[in-house]
């Protein structure tokens, strides 16, 4: 568990989750509207050498990010409108993994198998500006997670 006192600090841990990242990750950010997550992927982004605004992809629903802006290609996902499942393969999220990393907010639209390998981030809002994150990471960032 890590405790995030402020935005920076959540756009810090962003920025050391962006550094790691390579091809075929997947980064599950879940927690209520207002925990943070869209601010936590402003940070990975940030880490991916992304400088300019990241916007919420809620209405755009996948929002991609290519080199050189980039370090990999990363698609910044928001399924939160989604209420069908089978709308889901119609965003071609595997060919993303194909040639980079997907970081996905309310990943609960997708079945938990998907995410078996993914770190899982869990953002819970604890005061006017703390959060508190908790994660599962998968095996596939065995040697990377917990940050340290």
């Amino acid at each position: 568990m890590l405790v995030l006192k402020d935005e920076n600090a959540t756009l810090d841990v962003g920025r050391k989750i962006g550094a790691l990242l390579r091809q075929g990750d997947k980064l599950a950010l879940s927690g209520t509207l207002g925990a943070g997550k869209t601010t936590l992927a402003r940070g990975i982004l940030e880490g991916l050498g992304y400088g300019e605004e990241v916007p919420s992809p809620t209405f755009a629903i996948v929002q991609q990010y290519e080199p050189p802006e980039t370090r990999i290609p990363v698609a910044h996902v928001d399924l939160y409108r989604i209420e069908d499942p089978e709308e889901i393969p119609e965003l071609g999220l595997d060919d993303i993994l194909d040639v980079g990393a997907m970081i996905v907010e309310w990943p609960d639209r997708m079945p938990d198998s998907f995410w078996s390998d993914a770190l899982r981030i869990e953002l819970e809002i604890t005061g006017d500006d703390n959060r508190r994150l908790t994660w599962t990471a998968g095996n596939a960032w065995k040697d990377r997670w917990p940050l340290t």
